[in-house]
């Protein structure tokens, strides 16, 4: 998905969207709708949702207008799962219920991340949700010391999409130190091998905050693997990571038979940004 001008072979295929696959969700930490229109400028094409972080939706000045700015860029978002679990906490899943209602918010996030819910639970609220709104529930826990088993997390992520999840989202934190990753930011490999084992990757969101778990998710799965988290700068800058346009994986995407050279006339594999 480059612009007219850049005739570059073998780009890797980028589906057009609305897409299932190949999603960017941009975490919004807060931005004003000014903000949110600066960004757009310049990366609408490449941003699929937008997630409003933790309860950020509750503290934003002229929240509406930022909704507008969204809707009006055909961007769909949803307010971070950290809200609902507010609310499940007060036994007000009613009032979150409304309130999506009355701000037309058509997307809702369902996790239990922070807070003591059995699994059944969870699954009954993204049923009830599922039958109005686009459901993307949560896997895996906010703790990194909370070290959930690769099984537990394939029958989650299962059961979740059976009850009517859109997507389930792996779990790393906003900083990439959880879940999917060790504390130090390191991919559970294994965990990752585990979970695509078994369930289509298309119905993934790998949280990825960080380059270099951006990258590694990319050469393992491909360009159009779904990744979330992304903070609005490095939106244009993971989407070159997709393309083979930036040192890290500017190798990974070459046309079988094209041999690269670089001054001095040997093939390197070894570019970094």
């Amino acid at each position: 998905m480059t612009n007219d001008a850049f005739d570059l072979i073998g780009l890797p295929d980028r589906p057009e969207k609305p897409r299932e696959r190949g999603l960017t969700h941009m975490l919004d930490k807060g931005l004003s709708a000014r903000e949110v229109e600066n960004v757009l400028n310049g990366a609408a094409h490449i941003i699929d949702v937008a997630k409003l972080g933790w309860g950020t939706a509750a503290v934003t000045k002229n929240l509406e207008t930022k909704l507008d700015v969204y809707r009006e860029a055909g961007i769909p978002f949803f307010f971070g799962g950290t809200l609902f679990e507010a609310y499940f906490l007060r036994d007000q899943i009613d009032d979150y219920r409304r309130l999506l209602d009355d701000l037309d918010v058509h997307h809702v996030e369902i996790s239990a991340g922070a807070v003591a819910m059995a699994h059944e639970d969870k699954l009954d609220f993204i049923e009830l949700f599922a039958n109005d709104f686009t459901v993307v529930s949560e896997v895996g826990s906010k703790d990194s010391s909370d070290v959930m088993a690769p099984y537990r997390w394939v029958e989650f992520m299962q059961a979740e999409l059976a009850a009517g999840s859109w997507k389930v989202t792996a779990e790393s934190r906003e900083a990439g130190t959880a879940g999917l990753f060790r504390p130090n930011g390191e991919v559970r490999t294994g965990l990752v091998d585990e979970i695509l084992s078994r369930v289509d990757p298309h119905d993934i969101i790998f949280e990825a905050p960080n380059k270099k778990q951006q990258a590694w998710l990319i050469k393992h799965q491909g360009a159009n693997v779904n990744l979330g988290n992304i903070h609005p700068e490095e939106v244009v800058p993971l989407e070159t990571l997709r393309l083979g346009l930036r040192g890290d994986t500017l190798f990974e995407f070459l046309t079988p038979g094209i041999t690269p050279h670089l001054p001095g006339g040997s093939p390197s594999g070894d570019g970094h940004s």
